[in-house]
């Protein structure tokens, strides 16, 4: 029974080492790898979304280029992660065999020194005193390794994780792209057709970009189509209905079809969300109806209080 005792307080103390020790190794690395890609990622996110595209046609060749080197970055991050990932992997496998061969030598003196003694004083016999000690040395040393598996597998989803977070990130850079260069194609477009052509594709893209649907309801509008127009509108202030440029679009085409209270007190809302649409209204042909009126007229020379 002595003998018992002490093969399982000298089991127990090792066990506890060999654990805390690969603990330890195994959690700083998770901790290490997910500060660098959530710090990469994150910088890349923030620097993507300062972007202006549609504001400022004069650094477009800038913004592309920002973009391709945000995409290379990416790319660049991405592999460098998994390099680091597997070689933190390797060294902590290696450091694991390590400490396996460690436990298991450790086992064999022990059962060498306590193989002595039973010899000398007739407890047991050998062979005994080996199988017992080999099957609690098999058992420690598969939850080990059981335990380590889990730990790799958990490594795993998580790189897994972070890859497709990159890839949704790609995806999301060339869509952008591809909304910014059809902007660019309703910019330079002559007639209101190629633009309103520019605009669908847009809203193919990305549905619901209230933006791209004020500027095909303005198309709209130099088609003549001004119940078509007035739809769109509607459509946008159903989703927002604080947006001034819709109202403000609604306004122009409830002027063409005639309907006068409701063009002025669209164009009242839309000015009072943004001023600025107010020297736009002294100059817009499509409110040529509502000239001479004097609603209309005291709306475009009030000045803001």
């Amino acid at each position: 029974m002595l003998v018992k005792a002490i093969i399982f307080v000298l089991f127990s103390l090792l066990s506890s080492v060999t654990w805390a020790d690969v603990e330890t190794t195994d959690e700083s690395v998770a901790a290490s790898v997910q500060e660098q890609t959530a710090a990469a990622v994150s910088n890349k996110t923030n620097d993507v979304a300062t972007a202006s595209f549609a504001e400022k046609p004069l650094v477009e060749r800038y913004i592309l280029d920002e973009l391709k080197a945000t995409r290379h970055d990416l790319q660049d991050l991405e592999r460098r992660l998994t390099i680091e990932i597997t070689d933190r992997e390797l060294d902590v496998a290696e450091k694991s065999l390590s400490y396996a061969e460690q436990t298991v030598n450790f086992f064999f003196y022990v059962i060498a020194g306590v193989a002595s003694l039973v010899a000398l004083f007739g407890w047991k016999s050998l062979h005994e005193i080996r199988v017992n000690t080999t099957k609690k040395a098999n058992s420690q040393i598969k939850m080990i390794a059981q335990s380590y598996e889990e730990k790799f597998q958990t490594l795993e989803k998580d790189l897994r994780r972070k890859t497709l977070r990159i890839a949704d990130n790609h995806i999301e850079i060339e869509k952008i792209n591809e909304i910014h260069n059809l902007w660019l194609r309703a910019q330079k477009s002559q007639t209101p057709e190629q633009k309103m052509a520019a605009y669908d594709a847009i809203l193919k893209i990305r549905p619901g970009d209230l933006e791209a649907l004020t500027s095909k309801a303005d198309a709209a509008m130099e088609l003549k189509e001004f119940h078509w127009a007035l739809s769109i509108c509607n459509r946008v202030l159903d989703m927002d209905d604080t947006n001034q440029d819709a109202f403000y679009q609604r306004a122009c085409a409830y002027a063409c079809l005639g309907v006068e209270d409701q063009a002025i007190s669209d164009l009242e809302k839309a000015i009072e969300g943004r001023s600025s649409l107010r020297e736009l209204a002294a100059d817009e042909d499509d409110f040529e109806n509502l000239r001479g009126n004097d609603a209309f007229d005291a709306l475009l020379t009030c000045t803001d209080s």
